[in-house]
């Protein structure tokens, strides 16, 4: 869920006999965009969350250690970049 609220959530659902898992972005009740991975690009969004949260990790640790209350610039470039490759993504998907 997200912390914004109005219901906003992510979910995922693996269809294995077709070899893609579904990603949708949800508000309330209703599903507001889906994106379809194949295993390369699930591994890659993997990749990138996991890349994400030791950033995060490692600048909440740095933050700590120097009283620095504003968040790093390269956070909101990264996620702007997240925020980019996912819509290219569900844009391929809508063409397929």
């Amino acid at each position: 869920m997200d912390l914004r609220g109005e219901g906003r959530a992510v979910r995922v659902s693996a269809h294995a006999q077709a070899g893609f898992l579904i990603l949708s972005t949800w508000k309330a009740d209703e599903c507001v965009g889906t994106v379809r991975l194949v295993p390369d690009e699930a591994s890659e969004l993997m990749a990138g969350i996991a890349e994400g949260l030791a950033d995060l990790a490692n600048d909440h640790v740095q933050r700590a250690a120097h009283s620095d209350p504003q968040p790093p610039p390269h956070l909101e470039a990264r996620l702007q970049g997240l925020e980019r490759r996912l819509a290219e993504l569900e844009w391929q998907a809508r063409r397929d």
